[in-house]
């Protein structure tokens, strides 16, 4: 049995968010900092590979909290990400990066024992073709997040733009499992029919795709569609949402169907947005939520 079920590796980075309407929250965050802390508190083994300055570490002590083993490539900055909703759809944001830790490289990640290897990144600036082709190499199981490529830097004013993707299907071809959001799925495939998109995606060599958006989940595993929706009751922690749903997702796959990880996912995930931060929640709230919303 592999040491770790699952490890994460991206930048690890400051988000500031200013709700619709409301006053900008600034916390620790990213990708691997939302997928690590669900993993961890459901009981999954997890590493997290992350590029960050130095002087920053104790923003990774929750990690380690929850038994995270932590793993630091020294970066200049950290990254510092701001994200507006400029209204009540939360799936339209506008994002800066203030600053990027920047770009991992193949010989930055430790040769780590993990049965999956997820690529989790805030924006472009982390991951490339010789990253991804050198932990091919090393007979990982991969997965990552569409959004580190399809979130986009401009240079001057250093904004986030969602772009199509040059090598986008040399890179899902190269992933056993890919996850993106509405508007990722319709940057990268033309449409926002959920369906649709899955079906393309699917069709660039990867076996199964997972995308979200504001109202649920959907998932097509073997040619097959599953879906289901989120039971939040507020959108107060929308930011991190995709993050943890994988997160949530990936760690259920270990043991489970897809529907059934769906279904899981899907509360977890619900539960972690009627809050600001990453899930807070345990094991036990997950199973209860979904005998009350998702049965």
């Amino acid at each position: 049995m592999s040491k770790y079920g699952i490890t994460f590796i991206g930048n690890m980075c400051y988000d500031e968010v200013t709700p619709f309407g409301g006053k900008p929250i600034t916390a620790p965050g990213s990708a691997v900092l939302c997928g690590a802390m669900v993993t961890a508190r459901i009981g999954v083994k997890t590493a997290a590979v992350v590029k960050m300055s130095l002087d920053e570490e104790p923003i990774t002590q929750p990690m380690r909290d929850l038994g995270v083993d932590v793993f630091i490539i020294p970066a200049d900055c950290t990254t510092y990400s701001r994200v507006i909703h400029e209204s009540e759809n939360v799936d339209e944001r506008k994002i800066t990066l203030v600053r990027t830790a920047g770009l991992i490289r193949v010989e930055d990640v430790p040769e780590l024992d993990s049965q999956i290897v997820h690529l989790g990144g805030v924006s472009d600036s982390e991951f490339n073709m010789e990253l991804i082709d050198g932990l091919k190499a090393r007979g990982y199981s991969l997965s990552t997040d569409m959004q580190s490529f399809v979130r986009q830097i401009t240079p001057v004013t250093h904004e986030i733009n969602f772009g199509d993707v040059k090598d986008k299907k040399e890179i899902i071809s190269k992933m056993d499992k890919v996850k993106l959001d509405v508007v990722e799925a319709k940057v990268l495939t033309g449409t926002d029919d959920l369906e649709k998109a899955a079906v393309i995606v699917e069709s660039w060599g990867c076996p199964e795709i997972v995308i979200t958006h504001s109202k649920g989940v959907l998932a097509r595993v073997g040619g097959v569609n599953y879906y289901e929706k989120f039971s939040n009751s507020s959108v107060i922690g929308r930011t991190g949402r995709g993050d943890t749903t994988f997160a949530a997702y990936l760690s259920h796959r270990l043991r489970y169907g897809a529907a059934e990880s769906l279904k899981f996912a899907a509360a977890l995930v619900s539960i972690k947005m009627e809050k600001y931060g990453p899930f807070q929640g345990t094991l036990e709230d997950v199973y209860t939520r979904i005998k009350e919303k998702h049965m």
